[in-house]
């Protein structure tokens, strides 16, 4: 079952001389089940991408299906509803709350989103696989980058949504654990259907994905 579908999208910043066209034509679909890699360089529209896929930015045209609803059609609260039910964000700013504890930071997705999120004992074997079982009582400020982008990770999982997108989720690591968090994603996404959509510019990481797409200078196509 398809999570997301994106149909000619196109996303023009600007106007008159000084239009940018950062997608143009994009074709996209992750299915449910599905741990899916978009590749590609800096300033190729990647962000953009991601952006207009968890529904915070709209594109200038093109027809973007998620969850089995077409944006389109729906109100900003619509939307928003949509965004806190069925969307996760792993976002290169982790947006940790600085007063709180890594344990409060998952206490805090409790308060926000009720309902459906992840079972304990899941979400145990989850901090342990990503080695932050040990962090619960520090706060950010004693976490190194990559400490707390894991813990940003484990955040966006605990809430259990049906569709995550990562931006750039190893960015701060090395190999090892930027193997780790992927084979995260990569068995959640097969044993819980979950749609995980990673964009990176690492190639390293294409082994792990179930499709990959590549885009640049706007244009994304399937290379996997």
């Amino acid at each position: 079952m398809a999570a997301i579908i994106m149909q000619k999208i196109n996303k023009i910043y600007g106007h008159d001389l000084s239009l940018v066209q950062a997608l143009k034509d994009v074709d996209f679909q992750a299915d449910l089940g599905q741990l899916v890699g978009v590749v590609g360089p800096s300033g190729s529209g990647k962000s953009t991408f991601l952006e207009i896929a968890g529904g915070l930015l709209t594109p200038t045209s093109g027809v973007i299906t998620v969850a089995g609803q077409d944006y389109s059609h729906l109100s900003v609260t619509k939307r928003e509803q949509l965004r806190l039910n069925k969307i996760g964000f792993v976002l290169q700013a982790y947006n940790l709350v600085p007063y709180l504890t890594v344990k409060e930071q998952f206490e805090l997705v409790n308060h926000v989103k009720k309902t459906r999120n992840m079972p304990h004992n899941q979400f145990q074997q989850i901090i342990q696989h990503l080695q932050i079982d040990s962090l619960l009582n520090k706060y950010p400020a004693d976490l190194s980058g990559g400490q707390q982008q894991r813990v940003a990770i484990a955040r966006a999982l605990y809430a259990n949504p049906e569709i995550i997108l990562a931006d750039e989720p190893t960015a701060a690591l090395d190999s090892a654990r930027a193997f780790s968090v992927m084979e995260t994603f990569r068995n959640l996404a097969h044993a819980t259907a979950k749609a995980i959509i990673v964009v990176t510019h690492d190639l390293r990481l294409e082994k792990y994905v179930d499709k990959l797409y590549k885009i640049n200078d706007g244009h994304m196509h399937v290379i996997k």
